[in-house]
């Protein structure tokens, strides 16, 4: 058996805000439901939308905890009645519904997953949240194939790193967007086939170019509005536009639509913390099965550019808003 403290550390945002509103604070150890584990955390990956939540723009779903935090990883310390595939002292990474800026966070047991082989538990933190959103999108939503190629914006964020890494490792052919010579540098280390500077260069202009005219596939945008129209430009016939997020906003007007018939497009998009647990568990059956094993292999991992203690997490947001990061950044637990 293993001991679990009553309370624990975990890191509140109040009623929201800037960064500096976010404070350890001490609070009850949750308590698994019948498909949950218990996980006491070691490491914990910061995303966009942790920065959503904690500003008051992306509130959590029904039942879900209030606690900021999509991914964790560490070990098994409870299991729920009804859980049975981990036990006490596994070590896991988590996809979770909530809750993981914390010392222990409960996540339904089927969007648990093995550390892969090789990995420690900042490396394994780092997975959930970016390769979740990736498979399911750019090859479920987006029906990515090998020999397409993919138009992938924001190629040095976390999404990005993973989105090149995988399009890769699948057999096709990747463009990515980055704002600085140096971000595109990046995107080529990380196996881009080319690299495009929004901010010096036009990027419809550059597709055209690399395509001969034709266009790409599909384009993974978390852009939004501002990029939609473009977007649409970028794309070939029968090819597929999809959303995962609004950093540029939500609204897009006077766009010509005409594009969307005459190319036969299709415009999609989803997000992932309202999935059910079924829909959730069987991206991570997919992960397990066709992702882990690269992984295992030493291929297409996370790319980690800086880690802060838990406590620190203000200053992990703030490095997030800069946008001056190239990969995941992370939390340290205990």
């Amino acid at each position: 058996m293993v001991a679990i403290p009553a309370e624990m550390t975990f890191i509140a945002h109040g009623a929201g805000g800037g960064p500096e509103v976010l404070v350890p604070q001490r609070g009850p150890v949750p308590a698994p439901q019948a498909d949950e584990v218990l996980i006491r955390c070691m490491a914990v990956g910061v995303n966009r939308p942790d920065v959503a939540q904690r500003s008051g723009s992306y509130p959590p779903p029904p039942g879900a905890s209030p606690i900021l935090g999509l991914e964790c990883a560490g070990e098994v310390v409870a299991v729920g009645a009804k859980a049975t595939r981990y036990k006490v002292g596994d070590r896991v990474t988590a996809l979770t519904n909530g809750g993981a800026y914390a010392e222990y966070c409960t996540a339904p047991e089927a969007q648990a997953l093995p550390w892969p082989q090789g990995y420690d538990a900042l490396r394994a933190a780092a997975l959930p949240e970016t390769y979740f959103t990736v498979f399911a999108n750019m090859f479920g939503h987006g029906q990515l194939g090998a020999g397409e190629t993919l138009l992938v914006h924001g190629g040095t964020s976390g999404i990005g790193v993973t989105a090149i890494q995988l399009a890769k490792a699948f057999g096709a052919t990747v463009f990515a967007t980055a704002g600085s010579a140096e971000k595109v540098a990046a995107c080529l280390e990380l196996g881009a086939d080319a690299g495009i500077d929004y901010r010096a260069q036009e990027f419809v202009e550059e597709v055209k170019k690399l395509t001969g005219g034709k266009g790409v596939d599909v384009v993974l945008d978390m852009v939004g509005a501002p990029y939609f129209a473009k977007n649409i430009r970028c794309l070939r016939l029968d090819g597929r536009l999809v959303m995962i997020a609004f950093l540029g906003g939500h609204v897009a007007e006077q766009v010509d639509l005409r594009p969307i018939m005459v190319k036969r497009l299709t415009v999609t998009g989803s997000t992932m913390r309202p999935r059910t647990t079924a829909e959730k568990g069987e991206i991570a059956a997919a992960l397990e099965a066709k992702v882990w094993p690269m992984l295992a292999a030493g291929k297409c991992g996370p790319r980690i550019f800086r880690t802060f203690p838990l406590a620190e997490a203000a200053a992990a947001h703030r490095l997030m808003e800069s946008s001056a990061h190239i990969g995941k950044i992370m939390l340290t637990v205990g």
